[in-house]
């Protein structure tokens, strides 16, 4: 792919796409540019080959994809601060949690815009990621980014109204995950295991189990009742997970999420 990606904002996401970009060979670090206000931000990218500066007009003159990748409290400032550079060959990519296209085009113009929910998984080439088209984005904006994205995972194309909830289920969900994993792991350790092999097997049944979900097509209850055999070990754990409320937390936090991109949409 010929085009040249910058980050606007060189954070933990930006990083991860940066580097699913460049581990997919898609963009080259030699193509991306990214301009953060932490030096120790800029010294992250620095060290992976990516050309960084202080400037976020310096990387829109360097890019034809720009993506925004900063804290949501500050989009509007830095959007307005590059609306000047932004031209018709300019694709402005925004992952701000909770920052509207409405919002986005009233500060840039008549910019292209396509809004992102990734997630951090895109490091490992498994992100789970949702995107809306603005005003002025093109089908050939909408194959452009689904490509990158495509790159480093999956990507569906909702309406805007959805991204909270995608916020909430994968945008959020990795870290939700993690809480599994480790908990799994401390439940192996506290039943005898080392930690090192708990840990292992919990994150590599976490992995197997959903990569089963996405190749059988089968639904989850469904394959949860093949593991648990009558009177078994793993009905008795599920009893007990039951007791704990696990799917209501789970729900829970799901619409926590969500709210709480909803309330920033309007900030």
């Amino acid at each position: 792919m010929g085009c040249r990606v910058g980050f606007v904002g060189a954070g933990a996401m930006a990083e991860a796409i940066a580097r699913g970009l460049s581990r997919a060979s898609i963009v080259p670090f030699s193509r991306m540019i990214a301009a953060d206000v932490s030096e120790a931000r800029r010294r992250v990218f620095e060290q992976l080959g990516v050309k960084t500066v202080e400037s976020n007009h310096e990387v829109a003159s360097s890019s034809d994809v720009i993506i925004l990748a900063v804290k949501p409290q500050i989009a509007s400032i830095v959007v307005k601060d590059l609306k000047p550079k932004l031209t018709e060959e300019h694709l402005l990519v925004s992952i701000a949690a909770g920052v509207t296209l409405d919002r986005l085009q009233e500060w840039a113009g008549e910019a292209r815009i396509v809004r992102v929910m990734p997630n951090t998984p895109c490091l490992v080439g498994e992100t789970a990621a949702a995107m809306s088209l603005g005003l002025f984005a093109t089908n050939k904006d909408a194959d452009l980014v689904k490509s990158l994205f495509e790159a480093v995972g999956k990507i569906h194309i909702v309406d805007e109204k959805l991204l909270n909830a995608v916020t909430g289920v994968s945008g959020s969900g990795p870290a939700y995950i993690f809480l599994v994993i480790e908990a799994l792991a401390d439940g192996g350790v506290a039943a005898g295991l080392p930690r090192n092999i708990a840990l292992s097997l919990a994150a590599q049944t976490v992995y197997g189990s959903a990569k089963m979900v996405l190749e059988t097509g089968k639904h989850p209850g469904l394959l949860k009742d093949e593991v648990a055999s009558p009177g078994g070990t793993t009905i008795a754990g599920l009893h007990e997970l039951e007791k704990g409320g696990v799917r209501a937390a789970f729900i829970n936090a799901v619409v926590a999420a969500t709210e709480r991109g909803e309330k920033l949409s309007k900030m």
